[in-house]
């Protein structure tokens, strides 16, 4: 070949003249030789290795199926940005991600990270029932009926080539006929017979175009690969590069488009037939959704505090109803502290003062160490409650207080603490 280069002159914007050297296209070569060289690759595999690279070169834009997972890798697209979206894989599996549109500064508060399972099932359900024995018997009598139109339009054709070949002959035989002598008549049958003939061209032309011969399937081949279909997606011997392009036989492209808020997801697929389909799907709970606590049982804590129950006895209900933590655990105390801090749930209104007192206000009252009063609430001599903010209140009526006093005067041991600290140590 030669002449696939040409140098070109150009004038730069600082009016310097530069020299420039460009490709061609290949139309415009001077010299192309075919298989001149037979050391090489012919022509045709050199073109079909050419448009196979073409065909791979990611650079360009094209996305030919790879070995991961994700059966829509490459025909995904973002529905609010209209970005073509990759493929991430985590350690939670392959995720479909708009990260061109972050790239492109485009990104809108609709472009999502979608996991990749959830769309790859419903598009295999829906490619599987697409391909479905039933649905291949219609498409069949579709194409018995199309093969119907095909042969009438064939017939037209070449019923329209007789015709063409009928007034071409007719236009020949006109013009011999013709007195050479009278040349404006010769000279117009002339120019009539080349029409006839152009025409007769043009629909020989067509009709062989449109009666080439073309290979397809049989009726028992198309059925027989319906039934076995399903088998031969899930074999393991089926690798993801087969499947992705036994999909994008079918299915151009896929769309989803999703609302931050929300959960839902709207799949658009778009058939290479023309056809388009609309389905919904639901985006997986996350981990923090999966092992939060129900709302059910957030109700029920917040009762329980309400009327007066300590942490300690809430885990004892919950764990006596049965009901576990979101990551199935019982219930303790630690755990309903948590979440009566995180859901805000306050405990119920505290008794008045004179009745509801500190362990150091009952020990002032009655004169004795802080120490006696929490022996006597561990030994079960004194109820006492313990708040959320994790201080003990005593109920402490008049009632409790003459109890208590009279528990005093009948403990020598007690009632000598109490001479050796109103004495400041000394006996």
């Amino acid at each position: 070949m030669f002449g696939r280069l040409r140098s070109r002159r150009i004038v730069r914007p600082d009016g310097t003249i530069a020299t420039k050297t460009v490709e061609l296209p290949r139309s415009e070569w001077a010299v192309l030789i075919h298989d001149h060289h037979s050391g090489y690759i012919g022509w045709e595999q050199y073109l079909a290795n050419e448009q196979r690279l073409a065909a791979n070169d990611t650079r360009s834009g094209q996305r030919p199926p790879r070995e991961g997972i994700a059966i829509c890798q490459g025909i995904m697209r973002c529905g609010s940005c209209g970005q073509s979206m990759s493929v991430n894989y985590r350690p939670a599996g392959a995720h479909y991600d708009c990260s061109v549109s972050r790239a492109n500064h485009r990104q809108t508060a609709a472009c999502r990270s979608v996991k990749a399972e959830v769309i790859d099932e419903l598009v295999t359900e829906r490619l599987l029932a697409a391909l479905a024995p039933e649905e291949i018997a219609l498409a069949l009598a579709a194409a018995d009926q199309v093969q119907a139109r095909r042969a009438r339009s064939d017939r037209a054709l070449e019923l329209r080539v007789e015709r063409a070949r009928y007034e071409a002959i007719r236009a020949e035989r006109a013009f011999h006929q013709c007195d050479p002598e009278n040349r404006l008549v010769a000279r117009s049958l002339e120019t009539r017979w080349e029409a006839k003939l152009r025409e007769l061209a043009d629909a020989e032309a067509e009709l062989a175009q449109h009666a080439a011969p073309t290979i397809e399937p049989s009726r028992a081949q198309l059925e027989a690969l319906a039934r076995d279909l399903p088998k031969l997606w899930a074999s393991t011997t089926t690798s993801a590069k087969d499947r992705k392009r036994l999909l994008r036989a079918l299915i151009a492209d896929v769309t989803i488009t999703s609302q931050p808020t929300s959960s839902e997801l709207r799949v658009g697929i778009r058939w290479r037939s023309g056809a388009a389909e609309q389905h919904t799907a639901r985006r997986p709970l996350s981990h923090n959704e999966i092992t939060r606590t129900p709302r059910e049982t957030v109700k029920f804590i917040t009762q329980l505090a309400k009327t007066g129950h300590t942490n300690t006895e809430i885990a004892a209900e919950l764990q006596a109803a049965g009901i576990r933590t979101g990551t199935g655990l019982p219930f303790t105390t630690h755990a309903v502290r948590h979440i009566r801090r995180t859901h805000h749930i306050p405990a119920a209104a505290r008794p008045s003062r004179d009745r509801d007192l500190t362990v150091a206000e009952v020990a002032a009252r009655l004169g004795v160490s802080p120490g006696v009063i929490y022996y006597w609430i561990r030994h079960g001599q004194l109820a006492a409650r313990r708040e959320a903010t994790n201080r003990v209140r005593v109920p402490f009526d008049p009632d409790i207080e003459q109890e208590c006093r009279a528990r005093i005067t009948n403990s020598a041991h007690i009632l000598a603490q109490t001479k050796i600290t109103a004495t400041g140590g000394a006996v």
